[in-house]
């Protein structure tokens, strides 16, 4: 199966065009979060071609601008499309690690779906989400992660989470993440991409 037109254009790069399939897809009913999910399949696409050595870091970074200029298409869509107030999510990227596209994205699903997102942006360190946690008595916190490296940070502030004894969930995300990070790292629930974070909140909150 040939992949999906929008998914194609975002890993070819091809910025007017992204945008303008977005805005054609949205004329013709189709729903904000397939469009997503369409953006997200292109933009993993464009992370294998960086980490296979065919993309350099210039066409990764292209690749996120062209992907958030789609997502400022969508977002007067995205939010107001429910009306009810569900509670406050804490979310943020661990501590050394700068990438704020994935976390961005969640954050606007999340604001759409009716959350309240307090967002500490990117490199949190550990005590900042103790505190927000503290604050807002967040039932669940995202935290975000897109460097391998960071791995050990994302634990350093589940401990210090456990150890102020907050209750709160922890939902982890990223592209390599899986079982095995959650295990390691401590955390209740892994997102592989923004609609598997939504189902975690959507899971943690009923």
């Amino acid at each position: 199966m040939a992949a999906d037109a929008l998914s194609n254009a975002i890993t070819e790069l091809e910025e007017e065009q992204v945008v303008a399939l977005v805005r054609e897809r949205l004329e013709n009913g189709v729903a904000p979060l397939e469009i997503v999910n369409a953006l997200q399949e292109g933009m993993v696409e464009v992370g294998k071609r960086f980490e296979s050595g065919a993309y350099f870091l210039s066409e990764l970074i292209m690749g996120g601008e062209i992907m958030k200029d789609a997502m400022t298409v969508l977002e007067p869509r995205l939010t107001g499309a429910s009306g009810d107030y569900k509670g406050n999510i804490v979310i943020g990227t661990v501590k050394g690690d700068i990438h704020d596209l994935g976390k961005d994205i969640v954050v606007m699903l999340l604001k759409g779906s009716g959350y309240n997102v307090i967002d500490l942006g990117v490199d949190v360190p550990k005590e900042k989400f103790v505190e927000a946690l503290k604050e807002s008595q967040a039932p669940l916190v995202g935290m975000s992660v897109l460097l391998t490296g960071c791995q050990a940070a994302m634990k350093e502030a589940i401990d210090a989470i456990r150890a102020e004894g907050i209750d709160a969930k922890v939902l982890i995300g990223g592209n390599y993440i899986d079982e095995v990070v959650m295990d390691f790292v401590g955390a209740d629930f892994f997102a592989k991409d923004a609609s598997d974070g939504l189902k975690v909140a959507e899971k943690v909150f009923s």
